[in-house]
């Protein structure tokens, strides 16, 4: 019993995360069951059968909330469910392992451009080009990646999708996150299906994915709440430092380094993030005292 609470917990903070950043639920919860000894194929099947249900709350809560941008979603939910269907079916023959350390190398790279892009670009001007979007082009590969890697991962649908499109300018942060959330359900479905015909589901441990399913369906209206209220470029810094320290694990790991450096590492890039979040804040701050400084006198000089 005291197992099951703890799942549910972990899908309620799992799913805060990946609905206020835009990933992080797969990654979360499937490395959990990794680490509770279920297989990593079985363990990938119920964290995507747990998602169908989140990712549908976690839409209809963005969508609620006006954080969605239909286009990239239609443009996106194709190519992202065919490539997750692959991904599940192939995922006992494809070594995942080898590729994860240049996925991470691409991971941060965008994790470092997206800080640059939030602490020392104009972040008001994405406002002024709210209306710029990816095409076809772009988001066809984009989709069938991210969908490929979500499934033979275990989660990889946001960690690829978010920083990718939070790279051009003009994409508002609340609206890549709400996009990417709720087109996941497409993708989960898909997943799921693909796990269903080659593994079946006797290897699925049904109790652990309903407790998944109870704590994202609790944290998903709050999540897509929060993404509504905060700023997007406080929103931008988070998910860039998000995304450096989820994927440098992977580095550190594969280049044996030792737990002392590791932790120094987590230490330092960790107090940077939070300096990086005090500065845009204060940023944020001097900006709107400049704008209502601007506009007081303005109206005063109409008056006069």
């Amino acid at each position: 019993m005291k197992k099951l609470i703890v799942l549910a917990l972990i899908g309620l903070i799992a799913q805060l995360i990946d609905g206020a950043l835009g990933m992080a639920y797969g990654v979360t919860s499937t490395t959990l069951l990794l680490v509770f000894g279920i297989a990593p194929a079985a363990a990938s099947a119920s964290v995507h059968l747990a998602e169908v249900v989140t990712t549908a709350a976690s839409g209809v809560s963005h969508i609620k909330f006006g954080n969605v941008d239909r286009q990239i979603v239609y443009r996106l939910i194709i190519p992202g469910s065919i490539g997750a269907f692959f991904g599940a079916c192939f995922l006992s023959s494809i070594p995942g392992e080898v590729i994860k350390p240049y996925i991470s190398i691409f991971l941060i790279s965008l994790g470092v451009y997206i800080l640059y892009r939030f602490l020392f670009k104009q972040y008001k001007k994405q406002s002024q080009s709210e209306n710029k979007t990816f095409t076809k082009k772009q988001l066809v590969p984009l989709g069938l990646l991210a969908g490929f890697l979500d499934a033979t991962g275990g989660g990889g649908w946001g960690p690829v999708t978010t920083p990718v499109l939070m790279t051009k300018d003009g994409m508002t942060t609340r609206k890549v996150i709400g996009s990417v959330d709720t087109s996941e359900f497409a993708v989960a479905v898909s997943a799921s299906i693909g796990f269903f015909i080659s593994l079946g589901w006797a290897q699925v441990q049904w109790i652990w994915v309903v407790s998944l399913m109870i704590g994202g369906l609790i944290a998903a209206p709050i999540a897509a709440w929060l993404v509504k209220i905060i700023p997007s470029h406080i929103l931008g810094v988070f998910v860039g430092g998000f995304i450096i320290l989820t994927n440098l694990k992977v580095l550190l790991h594969t280049f044996n380094f030792t737990s002392e450096s590791s932790y120094s590492i987590y230490a330092i890039l960790i107090i940077l993030w939070i300096a990086g979040i005090a500065l845009t804040i204060k940023k944020g701050k001097e900006e709107k005292n400049t704008s209502n400084k601007k506009t007081n006198f303005l109206k005063n000089s109409v008056d006069y």
